[in-house]
C-alpha cells in the first residue's frame, strides 16, 4: 500500500536484511515491503504521447517489456558468463577496511590488453555489498545482456553500511557500535559496518574510484564511468554524480530518495512543498527512519538543502552545464517515494535538465529492482561502452 508522505512513515530500500545498528544509533524496525509486481510499464509516458515540456527536457521512457532478471534474451544462444570477483580494500575516507564484489565481464580473463568503463552499483539501507548479487542476481542480467550483444563494462558494488553517501553532518559513536553490534545480513562482525570517519561521499568517489582503477583494466575517464544505485543508492547515485561530475558522467536512480525534503501531499501535486523545518523532516521519514537519515543529513534544514539533489541539479546546470551527467530515474507505482519521485522530475523539467523517467508497475522491493536493472544497464552501456 503507498504511504502518504503526509501520513506516516516512508518505506525505504530494504537491503539484504533488517536489523543491525548504525554507529550507536537503535534499528528501526522494518515496514514490510509488499510482494507481486507486473512487468510491462504502465504510467510511463512514452516519446510520442509525452507533452511539449517533456520531450524539451528530454524526459524519456522505454516501451518494450523489461527483461526478467537471469532470463536468456534469444531461445538457442550460448550464454556468455562473466566472473564474480570479491576483494577488500583500505578506504581512507572511512578508516578501515571494506569489502568490494566486482562483475568482470566474458572478455576480461581473455583479452588482457583490453581496458574497459566502469559502472558502480549501490545498495540501500540496511543492506550490503552483496545486495545485486545475492538479492537482484545481476551477474545474470548481464551475462544475458552481453550474450545479447550489450557491450561490455566492469560493475564494482561497494559496501556503503547505511551511510547515506554522504559526509556526515554529525559525529557517529564509532566505540558505541562496535559496543552495540549485533550481526546481520552482510556484516558479520563490526569490523565490516563501524566506522570512525563518516566520509561516505569521498569514499565511493575517491577510494572506491581509485582502487578499482589501480587493480583492474579500466579505462579511467569520466566518459567511461557511471553510478547507479537503488533507494538510499538511488540518492547517492544522483547526489554523488551532481557532487562530483568530473568522475561520473551517469547517474541512474532505481526507487531513489530524490526529494528528502518533500512535505507536501499525495499523490503529487505541482509545484512541489518542502519542509522548512527540522521537525517538519522528522514527521516525514517518521520514526522508523529517521534515526538512520537524521544524523546523516544533519540537525537543521540548512545541512539538508545542500544534500538536495535538485538544488546540486540547478547549481550544477547554471554553472557547469557541459558537466551535467546524463541521468535516468525510474520508481514503481506503488513505492511510497513515487512523491519524492516526481518532484525531483518537475525540478528538472523546470529547469530544463534533459533526462529518461519512467514509473513501472512495482514495488519497493527486489522483485521490481531485480526487473529493471535491465534498464539501468542498457542506458548506462549506451552511454559509456560504445
Amino acid at each position: 500500500m503507498r504511504i502518504p508522505v503526509l501520513a506516516g512513515a516512508l518505506v525505504l530500500g530494504l537491503g539484504a536484511g533488517s536489523g543491525g545498528q548504525r554507529h550507536g544509533a537503535p534499528a528501526p524496525g522494518l515496514l514490510p515491503a509488499g510482494a507481486g509486481f507486473a512487468g510491462a510499464a504502465t504510467s510511463c509516458r512514452h516519446p510520442g504521447q509525452a507533452s511539449e515540456g517533456e520531450r524539451r527536457s528530454g524526459t524519456q521512457c522505454r516501451s518494450q517489456q523489461a527483461l526478467p532478471h537471469g532470463a536468456p534474451v534469444h531461445a538457442g544462444a550460448t550464454t556468455a558468463s562473466g566472473r564474480l570477483v570479491t576483494t577488500t580494500l583500505w578506504a581512507q575516507s572511512l578508516g578501515v577496511r571494506k569489502k568490494l564484489v566486482l562483475w568482470l565481464p566474458p572478455s576480461y580473463d581473455r583479452e588482457l590488453t583490453r581496458r574497459y568503463p566502469v559502472a558502480l552499483y549501490l545498495h540501500g539501507i540496511w543492506g550490503s555489498e552483496g545486495d545485486w548479487t545475492t538479492q537482484g542476481h545481476i551477474e545474470r542480467t548481464l551475462d544475458s545482456l552481453v550474450t545479447a550483444g550489450m557491450p561490455e563494462f566492469i560493475v564494482a558494488m561497494p559496501d556503503g553500511d547505511d551511510g547515506w553517501y554522504t559526509t556526515w553532518n554529525t559525529l557517529g559513536d564509532y566505540f558505541g557500535c562496535r559496543r552495540e553490534f549485533k550481526p546481520r545480513p552482510g556484516d558479520s562482525t563490526a569490523d565490516s559496518y563501524c566506522v570512525p570517519w563518516l566520509h561516505y561521499d569521498d569514499y565511493i568517489a575517491r577510494d572506491i574510484v581509485q582502487f578499482v582503477d589501480s587493480a583492474y583494466r579500466t579505462q579511467p575517464r569520466r566518459d567511461r564511468r557511471a553510478i547507479a544505485g537503488l533507494s538510499m543508492g538511488g540518492y547517492g547515485a544522483v547526489s554523488l554524480a551532481l557532487q562530483y561530475p568530473e568522475v561520473f558522467s551517469v547517474a541512474v536512480s532505481h526507487s531513489g530518495v530524490l526529494s528528502p525534503m518533500y512535505a507536501g501531499v499525495s499523490p503529487f501535486t505541482a509545484p512541489p512543498r518542502y519542509a522548512g523545518t527540522i521537525e517538519r523532516l522528522a514527521q516525514s521519514f517518521g520514526e522508523r527512519m529517521w534515526p538512520l537519515i537524521g544524523p546523516a543529513f544533519g540537525p537543521d534544514t540548512t545541512a539538508w538543502w545542500y544534500r538536495d539533489p535538485a538544488r546540486r541539479a540547478a547549481a550544477l546546470w547554471k554553472e557547469r552545464r557541459a558537466s551535467m551527467p546524463a541521468l535516468m530515474l525510474d520508481i514503481g507505482t506503488e513505492d511510497g517515494l513515487i512523491d519524492q519521485n516526481r518532484a525531483f522530475r518537475w525540478e528538472l523539467q523546470r529547469l530544463g535538465i534533459p533526462h529518461s523517467y519512467a514509473e513501472w508497475s512495482g514495488k519497493h522491493d527486489w522483485p521490481y529492482w531485480g526487473l529493471h536493472v535491465t534498464e539501468s544497464l542498457r542506458f548506462i552501456a549506451d552511454r559509456i561502452a560504445k
